[in-house]
């Protein structure tokens, strides 16, 4: 999506986002993400905020509302500060988190902060004032109808734990960039990361040795997880068919060689 720059908002947006943050002296649009129309960090008289946004009448600007909305009630997330529309624009502050992107090769001192998020995560039940669709209805199709209780679940599911979703603090993972949040089974976020594990550097024993850590993804019936790890790629293979993206192919191979490890080894 197209980036539009603070200073490109009209006037009446940036005046009511500045009755919340005080005068803003300057804004940094994000580099990274690919679905917000607006994101970047302001520079302002009391300190920094960090702002997502959307034009009012765009078809996704639900979305937005929505993403606020999970964020307020998310474990580790920045904290929702204020949200606006004015001028045409939906716009929401939020806590400015400052860290950096946790790195997942084998050996990182990030692995045992991410473990200690994922586990605090899968605990997070899902908000039921939040209505979305669960995990098993955003899959449908991609699975056996039969294998549909494998991913049914009303845990917080944040469904997108890449790396660049999270920062490194001094007080651990944060989690960033709830607009992919659905219900799920409490374990799905760790099974999401498995493949983010392999793509690092992890071979899938080693990976799925990590995810055993979370004591969730450790109490999950072996099926229900192999029906995740194939779904997975079903659903990645179908988002690059209709989606091309340089960085789909390596997490596609990633996920692959998880699904082959479980079926080879019968886990």
């Amino acid at each position: 999506m197209d980036r539009t720059a603070w200073l490109e908002l009209p006037p009446e947006a940036r005046s009511a986002a500045e009755a919340y943050t005080s005068t803003v002296e300057y804004a940094e649009t994000a580099e990274t993400g690919v679905m917000s129309r607006l994101a970047c960090t302001l520079h302002t008289t009391t300190g920094r905020v960090f702002v997502k946004g959307t034009r009012s009448d765009e078809p996704a600007a639900w979305m937005y509302e929505y993403e606020a909305r999970v964020t307020r009630v998310a474990p580790l997330a920045p904290r929702v500060l204020w949200q606006v529309d004015a001028g045409g624009w939906l716009l929401t502050g939020y806590e400015y988190v400052f860290g950096l992107h946790p790195d997942l090769v084998p050996g990182s001192p990030d692995l045992g902060p991410l473990i200690n998020a994922l586990t605090t995560m899968a605990a997070a039940p899902w908000p039921e004032q939040v209505r979305k669709k669960p995990l098993h209805i955003r899959w449908a199709g991609f699975f056996p109808t039969d294998r549909r209780p494998d991913l049914e679940g009303r845990a917080l599911v944040h469904s997108d734990v890449s790396p660049l979703n999270m920062l490194a603090t001094d007080d651990g993972i944060r989690v960033l960039d709830w607009a992919l949040a659905c219900p799920g089974p409490a374990w799905a976020d760790t099974a999401f990361a498995i493949p983010r594990f392999v793509h690092a550097g992890h071979t899938p024993e080693q990976a799925e040795a990590l995810a055993r850590t979370v004591p969730a993804y450790r109490a999950a019936a072996p099926s229900a997880v192999s029906t995740f790890a194939q779904t997975l790629c079903a659903v990645w293979e179908s988002r690059e068919e209709s989606d091309p993206a340089p960085h789909r192919a390596p997490l596609i191979s990633a996920a692959r060689a998880w699904a082959a490890h479980r079926e080879y080894a019968k886990v």
